[in-house]
């Protein structure tokens, strides 16, 4: 995170500290743009910090903030749900495939629905899919995993929005993709799909973070297994970058040798990323690799 985005996360943080009692569900409403996984973490430094400077009330109250952030809304479904949220899905999975998911089409949609992109959301498509799916010929499955793709891809970077539920959202679409795009018979397709499924993972917001980083890392890997130095260089480079990320961010394992696999990782992608060749993918892999 940069330092700007980090004086943000204080500014917010203090917000919430200082505010009436009951306000802070409204400040959290208006500022989702910065409620992902990078202020969680800040959250609870902050706890601790304030747990080391002996003020417990402000601690847990922060540590109590970063569990709610981090857990899966569990709302029931009903069958009025069912219908408000299937219709919806039903246009936007129309408007993408019609404008091949061209954003200046879909995310006004979003913008307009953005009450309805939550964990119902995101349940309501799996059923749907998965029924789909199951009754439809090949060529149409492809068009569907196509679309729910595109789909997870735009939602993914959605801005203004809440980047939680759309990581999760984005998460369920890419899974979906991957019945249909197997490595055996998509190769290409199952391999971006399983990097893309990898950065969300590594944004991922709700549940265990060790464990979603594991998912990460396990997505990134099984992308390179496609992506070869020799045939595919470019996205060899760019999923070894994604993967020295991960093990960077890693807190299952020895923090050396994640160190080192992050190191490695790195290193490697400098090997394409030429100062010349790519000069934004250099500079970024150089600032990674520096901080680690």
């Amino acid at each position: 995170m940069n330092e700007q985005r980090l004086q943000a996360y204080y500014q917010l943080i203090e917000s919430l500290l200082n505010c009436p009692n009951g306000e802070e569900p409204e400040i959290l409403a208006a500022n989702t743009e910065l409620l992902d996984a990078d202020f969680v973490q800040v959250v609870v430094a902050a706890a601790e910090h304030f747990a080391q400077q002996g003020e417990e009330n402000t601690a847990e109250w922060l540590r109590n903030l970063a569990t709610y952030l981090t857990t899966p809304e569990t709302t029931p479904i009903t069958q009025k749900d069912i219908e408000t949220y299937g219709q919806f899905l039903i246009e936007i999975l129309q408007a993408i495939a019609e404008s091949n998911g061209n954003a200046e089409v879909i995310y006004p949609l979003l913008a307009a629905n953005t009450n309805k992109l939550n964990n119902i959301f995101a349940d309501l498509l799996r059923r749907w899919a998965t029924n789909t799916l199951a009754e439809t010929e090949l060529d149409a499955a492809i068009d569907i995993a196509r679309v729910i793709g595109n789909f997870s891809n735009l939602i993914q970077q959605l801005p203004l929005s809440n980047k939680a539920n759309n990581t999760e959202i984005a998460i369920t679409g890419y899974e979906i993709a991957l019945t249909v795009y197997t490595r055996s018979a998509f190769p290409e397709k199952w391999a971006v799909t399983q990097n893309n499924l990898g950065i969300a993972y590594s944004q991922k917001i709700l549940g265990d973070k060790a464990e979603n980083l594991e998912r990460a890392l396990t997505a990134y890997s099984a992308a390179l297994e496609v992506y070869t130095r020799s045939a595919f260089p470019e996205n060899w480079a760019a999923t070894q970058n994604n993967l020295g990320a991960a093990y960077s961010d890693r807190i299952l394992g020895e923090p050396a040798y994640n160190i080192e696999l992050a190191i490695a990782a790195f290193s490697v992608a400098l090997e394409v990323y030429a100062h010349t060749a790519f000069p934004q993918q250099w500079a970024m892999t150089q600032y990674n690799l520096g901080n680690i």
